[in-house]
């Protein structure tokens, strides 16, 4: 399946030609990220360019870039195994095209070399592929990624990551629920900016049958406060509310539901295309 995106390809370029004084991160809608240091090393975090599975998951925003064009990557992050998370029509192009690594948990690596044959299918090399666990420590140029926890009870293997670059700190939480994980990490670690999936309640097609069926997908505002809490976070940027029909958020909701509350001190709302920069 080609990937196709009216935007063309001036986001890519956008990337290529950034440099930041310190990490600069690009939201692509759903769950995924661009991040670039100002060493150059690019990582992305989760991008899924695809539709969805219409009638039951119909994608709400733009397709943001083409995976053949671009130009610079180091690695592309997994969290889990979900296809929205692991998907080689929006990622194996990348690592065909920069011979960046594929780094995930062994059932994203699996569901990536097994199930979607990303080597068969489109020439991914064996070596390009990189199995972590949590725990775990990985650098990319003076970029280091750190394999934490996370909490979802939908994933087989989910993971979050924390990553480092010249004194800045994000944490990616993939589809992280509030679990005392979090505090752990909180504990640990500053963080200058914490990523966390946001979701609703709706009707939409059972997997099997195809009847609708009351579904709730990612954190409400109270569990992504919570989890906000239990990692200390400055800074909230909330995801995923802006992705499925029918299960799409208003992330202004939670400026309400953080005021009595110890943690975030700041919620950073951005939509697709969004560049933040932190130093």
């Amino acid at each position: 399946m080609a990937i196709h995106s009216d935007w063309g390809d001036w986001l890519p370029e956008a990337v290529a030609a950034a440099d930041p004084d310190g990490l600069a991160l690009w939201y692509l809608g759903c769950n995924g990220f661009i991040l670039k240091a100002g060493d150059g090393t690019t990582l992305f975090i989760d991008p899924y360019l695809g539709t969805g599975d219409p009638p039951r998951t119909v994608r709400m925003i733009p397709i943001p870039f083409e995976p053949g064009d671009v130009q610079e990557a180091d690695a592309v992050l997994a969290t889990h195994e979900h296809t929205d998370h692991v998907h080689g029509p929006s990622q194996a192009p990348i690592l065909t095209e920069t011979g960046a690594t594929f780094l995930g948990p062994e059932q994203s690596v699996r569901k990536a070399r097994e199930e979607e044959t990303w080597t068969e299918t489109y020439g991914v090399e064996p070596d390009q592929y990189d199995v972590v666990s949590t725990g775990e420590s990985r650098a990319f140029g003076d970029v280091t990624v750190h394999v934490e926890p996370a909490f979802d009870p939908d994933a087989a293997e989910p993971v979050s990551y924390l990553i480092e670059y010249d004194g800045v700190t994000v944490f990616h939480g993939g589809d992280t629920k509030p679990d005392p994980a979090l505090a752990t990490i909180g504990q640990e670690y500053d963080i200058d900016l914490g990523i966390l999936p946001f979701g609703s309640t709706g009707m939409i097609p059972d997997k099997t049958t195809r009847e609708p069926k009351k579904t709730t997908w990612y954190s409400d505002e109270t569990q992504i406060i919570d989890a906000a809490e239990q990692l200390s976070l400055d800074r909230l940027l909330p995801t995923h509310w802006d992705m499925w029909k029918g299960l799409t958020a208003d992330p202004t909701a939670l400026f309400d539901h953080r005021r009595s509350r110890q943690a975030p001190s700041r919620i950073d709302i951005v939509e697709i295309g969004d560049r933040v920069d932190l130093e």
